[in-house]
């Protein structure tokens, strides 16, 4: 190990965030002269993926502010059906492509993300309709090994997000058994002893025996019951239930960050935020010198971000603590003495909701740059630090970073550029 690569892993900061918020319109060459690219084998033939990508359709008003950012999008677009085997999901290839994974929700709440977004809302449809039908068991739970419950809300989520782009007026009605499943198990779990309560549970498939009581779990909880209420009401009737499920979300929103404001320090110079209610090993002198910490910078924090339920000085103490507690790298997600940034759209969502747009512009060129492989833009789940390797093998969710991330900005009429609105 060199002493760059020493220093970049001892880091308590980002060692290029500063200069690199400061170029503008240059961001995509000046970042591409940080360090050496990411390389690897492709997931697939780049022949047929570049193909493929030609083929996509974008709206005809799009623009992009570099090419490589629209051929990111495309090649993005262009692996979902890549992976898929018909309908059928498919985390990854490799490793990933094993049956067991095949049921992880986040692939399905990537591609209908992804494909509602760019106007491709019929095979959206198909497949989250497939998901639902083939992954939903009439208990509300999911099969699969370890289902977090913030994807339980995630896939609520989904369900509003495909119905407000597009989908035709019969889909929410075909599928609204197989959601229902999924939310009246969630409320079944809020509601346990009687009333209200914040719900213990798995927080993510690999750290799914370390149950407790999680504050992103929770926070996706009030999100998917405020969506799924919304549906309810606006769209299937069914105004008596709305009420309920968004009763349920005011209190257990209430509840919830009452707990997170007791869990969380107050001391400024600590960037610690415990993820859990219950007191857990905290990690000394940076997020990634341990396990937990690790998972909370990559998975925990990025959700707590994208539920929407946290106030924006929250949402800013959480941006503060991974920029603070060495969880950044090149914009990327830090996660023990790597990268892993499948989860960074959850980032980004928190960085576009504090009107952060230079940040987002930074993560979102980091991660085309450095996590997506150098030619034919293969995302791989996990990489090192440049010059990079591939740790962990492609899939899906990192691959669709972009396609998610880049609408906001190619759909922006005025420049995004040198627009951060807080520091």
């Amino acid at each position: 190990m060199t002493e760059e690569h020493e220093a970049w892993l001892s880091s308590s900061t980002d060692p290029f965030r500063d200069e690199l918020l400061k170029a503008g319109r240059e961001l995509p060459e000046q970042i591409l002269r940080c360090a050496p690219p990411l390389e690897g084998e492709p997931a697939f033939d780049p022949e047929v993926i570049n193909r493929k990508a030609c083929e996509v359709r974008l709206p005809p008003n799009v623009r992009f502010e570099h090419p490589l950012l629209e051929r990111a999008v495309r090649v993005g677009l262009a692996h979902i059906d890549a992976t898929f085997v018909g309908d059928h999901p498919k985390y990854g290839v490799g490793s990933y492509a094993r049956e067991e994974h095949d049921s992880f929700p986040p692939t399905i709440v990537a591609a209908v993300d992804a494909l509602t977004l760019w106007g491709m809302t019929r095979r959206a449809e198909t497949l989250f309709s497939y998901w639902l039908r083939r992954f939903v068991r009439e208990d509300g739970t999911i099969d699969y090994y370890g289902p977090s419950l913030s994807e339980y809300g995630q896939l609520l989520t989904t369900a509003r997000r495909l119905t407000e782009r597009g989908a035709q007026k019969d889909w929410l009605h075909n599928n609204e058994h197989h959601l229902s499943h999924l939310a009246n198990y969630l409320r079944k779990l809020v509601n346990e002893t009687g009333k209200v309560q914040l719900v213990a549970g798995v927080p993510e498939a690999d750290e799914r025996e370390t149950v407790a009581t999680y504050f992103h779990n929770n926070a996706w909880v009030v999100r998917g019951f405020q969506d799924w209420a919304h549906l309810l009401g606006q769209l299937l009737g069914r105004s008596d239930e709305a009420k309920n499920f968004q009763k349920d979300a005011t209190a257990l929103r209430e509840i919830l960050l009452k707990a997170i404001d007791a869990a969380w320090t107050k001391d400024p110079n600590d960037w610690w935020l415990s993820p859990t209610v219950e007191p857990m090993p905290r990690p000394e002198g940076r997020v990634t010198a341990n396990r937990f910490g690790s998972y909370t910078n990559y998975r925990y924090w990025p959700e707590l971000l994208s539920s929407g339920v946290l106030p924006k000085e929250k949402m800013q103490m959480v941006i503060e603590a991974r920029l603070n507690g060495g969880g950044q790298f090149l914009g990327m997600t830090r996660f023990m003495g790597h990268l892993d940034d499948w989860t960074l759209v959850d980032y980004l969502e928190g960085l576009w909701q504090l009107g952060l747009y230079d940040d987002y512009r930074l993560s979102l060129w980091g991660h085309v740059c450095y996590h997506q492989a150098k030619g034919h833009l293969t995302a791989y789940e996990q990489v090192t630090l440049p010059p990079g390797r591939k740790v962990a093998d492609y899939c899906l969710p990192c691959q669709l970073v972009v396609a998610r991330a880049a609408h906001r900005l190619s759909c922006r009429k005025r420049d995004m550029c040198g627009s951060n609105r807080q520091k």
